[in-house]
């Protein structure tokens, strides 16, 4: 019986560490950089790349050397421009801390930029979407200065203004119908009383009042 190969159960690996200029200290779009990496990866190899926190660790058997180099290097050349990968919706939302509505709103107003578009076919499904990704230089810039603190307090100012608008011309709106009405009922007062003095008119005709 042959002896076991415990070099074939040995493993050769390699590791890389996510700087923080690349992850933005978030673990979403630690993650993303980890399947972009993937997704450049001969298929056999893809699995054998996974990622602890902001650690990248690359493990194969001993007896597919050749197969890890190719991997490893690759890996190594994606890294040196990784940094500029843009930034998709989920991974802006965790960078920032913000809900998908307002990166919504705030992308249709323009304080969010958008660095452009991006279309890819759902897995396993034949509909495609379409959506839009920014540059993770002006995200760092946003995070940088509190931009959505204050775009927060400008938001929050924009509705309390609209509030009181709206008060203001449900207030004038009652106050013109409150108008009207009370025209209408001095006319049909004057009505009444000219019918009134109308009739009074005929009566005195009658010599009813002589």
């Amino acid at each position: 019986m042959p002896k076991n190969d415990t070099n074939a159960h040995a493993a050769t690996k390699k590791t890389w560490t996510l700087p923080l200029a690349v992850t933005l200290g978030s673990s979403v779009r630690a993650r993303g950089i980890l399947l972009e990496l993937r997704a450049r990866l001969p298929v056999a190899s893809r699995k054998s790349l996974e990622i602890d926190g902001k650690t990248l660790a690359l493990a194969m058997q001993s007896n597919g050397a050749e197969e890890f180099r190719i991997a490893a290097d690759l890996i190594g050349r994606s890294l040196e421009t990784i940094e500029d990968l843009p930034v998709i919706p989920r991974e802006i939302e965790d960078i920032l801390t913000i809900t998908t509505s307002e990166r919504r709103r705030w992308l249709e107003d323009g304080r969010l930029p958008s660095a452009g578009t991006r279309t890819v076919r759902l897995k396993g499904r034949a509909r495609q979407i379409t959506f839009h990704v920014f540059d993770p230089k002006a995200v760092e810039a946003l995070l940088d200065k509190g931009a959505v603190d204050e775009w927060r307090e400008e938001d929050a100012a924009a509705r309390l203004e609209k509030r009181r608008q709206a008060a203001y011309r449900g207030k004038l709106t009652r106050s013109l119908k409150k108008g009207a009405d009370g025209k209408s009922k001095a006319a049909v007062g004057a009505d009444d009383a000219s019918s009134r003095l109308s009739g009074w008119e005929e009566f005195g005709k009658d010599g009813l009042l002589r």
